[in-house]
């Protein structure tokens, strides 16, 4: 716990109960360095700093002058008044007493004769409103040099509350302005030679003793859309002996260039080369084993590697559990010769006739039963997938759309087999085992669509002390897993509800057909609610990224390209820039 009254705190320093100086970014990332797992270093400016500007000033009067009975619904009066408070901001000098704390923190940071590379971030709170968030308000400034810029990023965050959408959310749920403190996160930027994920258990067979660690060259992004197929190391817990190796042959990556992040060609020599080495797969495997320990739950992990140096950029719980049966390879395809190998990512075996997708448009030629092939799926996608006996991809991993998206819809998957979509011909008959990552011509007997869940179902009714509960997306599940002895929904995803309807919410809005939007995503949860009643649904509030978001009709007239979708503009951001979009989920 930091002491009182401190312009400047170490991360290191911080904790979990400090969210009230630093705001939640700032404590949570403390508390994971305290933790001892290697997360970026930095500081944190507290909200004394930000008080201290405003009062060295003398704006503090000059600000809450223009917010007074300012009409939030004069769109243009609003842009007005907000590009005036951040000007006086952006133009007022830093105090002196600050300047040489944040020169001295930099230095520290930096290392001596060197001027580190920063990310500069907000990391708002709001005194006494404990409920309140206020994620994405604020701004972030990636790739920030020197001195003088790591100060002029410093005045853009303080301003960045100021902005129409800041001022306007807070008038609209009737937050005082001067309750809302800011905070700002200076953290050294990871230039990844070699990122990836890492998963605490094993994502398709569910194997709670092995760690599947995936990697590839330069920024992790490339995994998330799937562009590129990653190395996949398999490693079994408490021996951390090394169980399988698959190296993938990489030719593009992303890396950053001065300030912008570009896809460059791999060196040649190292295009088929292991990405990490055993000892650092072991490393990771161990993060992993200790993060699951520490959160009490399977974790999905982001790391990245820099200058030889590993590090642990995120961490969430594995929303992907459920029961895989166990089948012997002899029930499959016996004597059998694959004609396709690619990565498991979904397990189950379903056969079908081929149908290439090659653009979003073509998805209505899936029928059902039909084995969908791809370069990659996206969100537009999901419709399909629901409709498919199996899916095929030339790219990706166990983090790529079609790989998470399967596994949610219980159906087969293979994916990274790099020439699915030109070796196989449309209308041919293929089988697909998801769980072995192999493709073969004809079919067979044991066809596995989706895992069955049976209609009555016997079980010893235990008494626990804790309650269970289950994540589910699709409404067609609602009825046969609300038999289940659960005692209610504990995550519904509203994603695949949405996706499923087909078009961006402010394109909907635009249209003027919101309504319907409204009224077909109330159908959807209804059937929840219904199937479980009188046991809780608890509804998780959308987490598109905009690559996801852009696929949808309208998507990419609403829809910036970003360079990393996955720390990018989703989440809470959205909810406080967007706020009518949310009001349709609400």
């Amino acid at each position: 716990m930091s002491s009182a009254q401190e312009l400047i705190i170490p991360l290191s320093k911080i904790r979990k109960d400090d969210t009230s100086l630093v705001g939640g970014k700032g404590a949570n990332l403390g508390e994971m360095i305290a933790a001892g797992f290697p997360v970026p270093n930095g500081f944190a400016l507290t909200i004394y700093a930000y008080d201290l500007f405003l009062e060295e000033n003398g704006i503090y009067s000059k600000i809450f002058a223009l917010l007074k009975d300012l009409d939030v619904s004069n769109t243009d009066r609003l842009t007005e008044v907000a590009k005036k408070i951040q000007a006086i901001i952006k133009n007022s000098k830093v105090p002196q007493e600050l300047i040489k704390e944040v020169i001295s923190f930099y230095k520290k940071l930096s290392g001596f004769m060197n001027y580190a590379l920063v990310a500069v971030r907000t990391s708002a709170t709001a005194e006494d409103m404990p409920k309140t968030s206020f994620a994405g308000m604020g701004e972030t400034i990636l790739n920030v040099k020197g001195e003088a810029n790591l100060l002029e990023a410093v005045k853009r965050c303080w301003a960045s509350l100021f902005t129409a959408r800041s001022i306007f959310y807070r008038v609209e749920n009737k937050i005082p302005h001067e309750k809302v403190k800011i905070s700002v996160i200076v953290q050294k930027m990871i230039q990844s030679s070699v990122s990836g994920v890492i998963f605490s258990i094993d994502p398709v067979t569910n194997e709670k003793d092995k760690i599947v660690i995936e990697s590839v060259w330069g920024l992790g992004e490339m995994i998330v859309q799937g562009s590129v197929t990653p190395d996949r190391y398999v490693v079994q817990k408490e021996t951390f002996k090394i169980l399988s190796k698959e190296i993938s042959e990489q030719e593009v990556q992303l890396i950053k260039i001065g300030t912008e992040t570009k896809e460059v060609k791999v060196l040649k020599h190292v295009q088929d080369r292991q990405k990490i080495t055993d000892e650092e797969i072991i490393k990771l495997a161990k993060y992993a084993d200790r993060l699951q320990k520490h959160y009490y739950f399977p974790q999905d992990i982001e790391w990245a590697k820099e200058k030889n140096k590993l590090y642990i950029v995120q961490t969430r719980p594995v929303t992907t559990l459920g029961t895989v049966k166990k089948e012997t390879k002899d029930n499959r395809m016996p004597g059998l010769t694959p004609v396709l190998t690619g990565a498991p990512a979904s397990p189950g075996i379903g056969s079908g006739e081929v149908k290439i997708v090659r653009k979003n448009k073509e998805i209505s030629k899936i029928k059902d039963g039909d084995v969908l092939v791809a370069k990659m799926t996206s969100p537009d996608y999901v419709p399909a997938m629901k409709k498919a006996s199996a899916i095929i991809t030339d790219e990706g991993g166990l983090t790529s759309h079609a790989a998470i998206v399967s596994r949610e819809l219980g159906i087969p998957c293979v994916v990274g087999t790099k020439d699915a979509t030109t070796k196989l011909k449309e209308g041919v008959i293929v089988t697909v085992d998801g769980e072995i990552g192999e493709v073969y011509f004809g079919s067979i007997k044991k066809v596995s669509k989706k895992p069955e869940i049976p209609e009555s179902i016997s079980l010893l009714k235990i008494k626990t002390a804790t309650k269970l509960y289950v994540n589910l997306a699709e409404p067609e599940n609602a009825e046969k897993v609300a038999k289940l002895p659960v005692d209610g929904v504990g995550l519904l995803r509203a994603e695949f509800m949405i996706s499923g309807i087909g078009i961006h919410p402010k394109e909907a809005i635009k249209l003027k057909k919101q309504d319907d939007f409204v009224e077909k995503l109330s159908k959807q949860i209804e059937i929840f609610a219904k199937e479980f009643y009188p046991r809780p649904v608890i509804y998780r509030t959308t987490d598109f990224k905009t690559n996801e978001y852009r696929s949808l009709k309208g998507g990419a007239y609403w829809e910036p390209k970003e360079p990393n979708p996955l720390m990018g503009f989703r989440g809470a951001f959205r909810y406080v820039a967007n706020p009518d979009v949310f009001n349709l989920e609400l």
